[in-house]
């Protein structure tokens, strides 16, 4: 299934945990993506994921099109080294998140991922969502 998202991951715990970042158009995705990737993530796959679910696991990668390529608005789709898949252990929602949010999961994809809501464009954004991968995303 392909989705309208971007998927970065980082290494921890011996393998690749991805992050879906998933907004509307304009929201930040990609913006948050390039952050990320200064900040030691990896590049899988941006504006669209191909999703598919393997050993009770959610998996992604970029379309065959888009593979290895960032939208850096203002400035083109450039190449960019990618991953070439990643299993996805938490979903980033574009939104005004809560001071302190309850755990929140979502099963859109037929399995429970947990997910947390960022301000895409807000500076600490990048920060935030390494430290929520590996306190609710890590282990999976």
């Amino acid at each position: 299934m392909i989705h309208h998202a971007g998927l970065i991951a980082a290494f921890m715990g011996g393998g690749w945990r991805g992050v879906l970042i998933e907004g509307p158009s304009g929201a930040g995705k990609s913006d948050l993506a390039l952050r990320c990737l200064d900040q030691g993530f990896a590049l899988v796959a941006d504006d669209r994921v191909e999703l598919w679910i393997s050993g009770g696991r959610l998996y992604g990668r970029a379309p065959e099109t888009l593979a290895g390529r960032i939208e850096v608005r203002g400035v083109d789709v450039l190449p960019a080294s990618a991953l070439a898949w990643s299993r996805i252990s938490l979903c980033v929602r574009a939104g005004t998140p809560d001071r302190i949010p309850e755990p929140a999961f979502t099963d859109d994809f037929g399995l429970r991922i947990p997910v947390l809501t960022l301000a895409l464009l807000e500076s600490s954004a990048p920060a935030k969502l390494s430290r929520a991968l590996r306190h609710l995303g890590g282990g999976q």
